[in-house]
């Protein structure tokens, strides 16, 4: 039977287009989805824009992995495409002796996780670096960094279209059919709604993740798991940034907590922060900037009273509430539930950005097994 296309997308954020890179470098025509008018709305377009070097992930997890591999191969494909980058490095810090057993146990993670470059630094040695940061000690990871997440995705777009593919946006996904001798039936919606046919499907469409899978026909509604909204909001500093690298405390209960970074444009953004809702909500009440500017104080006591502005905010989309152990990355293939040709993501929230070239590299990859 022939298709319309070798293998269909459905989301154009940053895992995405990686997924739909990775099919197009092996010689398959990609079609990749997009409901929204632009490329990268969603998860993409409202995070931190960090490349995580892959300190905190379990040892063996899907996490560990594709972020160490992923922000390895993120370099280089920024660098190839001369997308604008900083490799500022990150201190993970203890601000009080109580915190210094939790920052060991994150070095010895990493280690396991084969981070590079690694350093123990003591209070003095942390300062030497950043003069205003209070430190008991503190971690150096130099393989931390930021980056324009929009011209990455951008970059991603243009290697899709140079290999013959498309990515088409104002283009939801509103279900597929399994077909007798395989792929798949696709009903599109929007202006130019249609059906068309693909030998394979990816889904990776961050907080449409089970709505997605729900539409496909056949899809094991036991095998969808549960999503929870993890909201995280951000204020930006007014006036001049007071560290270079990344500032990162240890991690709270089911995040990486509220650190700050210098962006690309100069200025200081703190957060986020975490708290789970029940509706995509992207507002951010000023209110919230004295609980921020008490939670920096611990390793900024110089931040200026009144100095905290609201930034924006982003969802997350979580496979776990509160109190809950954080699971890992969700790739699911026709071992999980029965179907040929489809790769179903959930769950890829922080670190999939810096993980998203290894996470396309895996599901390309793995489908690249299906007959």
């Amino acid at each position: 039977m022939s298709f319309d296309f070798d293998a269909t997308v459905v989301g154009a954020g940053a895992v995405g287009l990686a997924c739909g890179r990775a099919l197009s470098r092996r010689g398959l025509t990609v079609l990749v989805l997009e409901k929204e008018a632009h490329i990268g709305q969603g998860v993409s377009s409202r995070n931190s824009e960090v490349i995580h070097g892959g300190l905190y992930y379990p040892t063996g997890s899907l996490k560990a992995k594709f972020c160490v591999e992923g922000r390895r191969a993120l370099y280089a494909f920024l660098d190839s495409h001369k997308v604008e980058h900083w490799k500022c490095g990150k201190l993970v810090v203890a601000t009080e002796e109580a915190e210094v057993e939790r920052i060991e146990a994150i070095f010895r993670q990493a280690t396991t996780n084969g981070v590079e470059g690694l350093a123990h630094l003591t209070g003095a040695q942390a300062r030497a670096l950043e003069p205003e940061l209070n430190a008991h000690a503190a971690i150096l990871s130099p393989e931390s960094g930021v980056f324009d997440s929009h011209g990455y995705m951008l970059a991603l777009q243009g290697e899709i279209e140079d290999a013959g593919g498309s990515v088409v946006v104002s283009a939801p996904f509103e279900g597929a059919a399994p077909l007798p001798g395989g792929g798949f039936s696709i009903r599109v919606g929007g202006e130019g709604a249609t059906t068309l046919t693909s030998r394979l499907l990816v889904t990776a469409p961050g907080l449409s993740a089970q709505t997605v899978a729900a539409a496909i026909e056949g899809y094991p509604a036991g095998d969808v798991p549960a999503r929870h909204l993890g909201k995280g909001v951000y204020f930006r500093l007014i006036g001049k940034a007071p560290f270079d690298r990344l500032i990162y405390p240890p991690p709270i209960p089911g995040a990486l907590g509220t650190h700050y970074r210098k962006d690309l444009g100069g200025q200081a953004v703190f957060g986020p922060d975490l708290a789970y809702v029940e509706t995509e909500d992207y507002s951010v009440d000023p209110a919230k900037a004295d609980e921020f500017a008490r939670y920096i104080r611990r390793f900024w006591p110089g931040l200026p009273d009144g100095a905290l502005t609201p930034d924006y905010a982003g969802l997350r989309p979580k496979l776990h509430g509160p109190g809950e152990p954080q699971p890992d990355f969700q790739l699911h293939g026709r071992d999980r539930h029965g179907i040929e040709g489809l790769m179903a993501l959930f769950g890829i929230e922080s670190p999939g950005l810096t993980s998203s070239l290894a996470i396309g590299e895996a599901v390309a990859r793995a489908l690249s097994e299906t007959p």
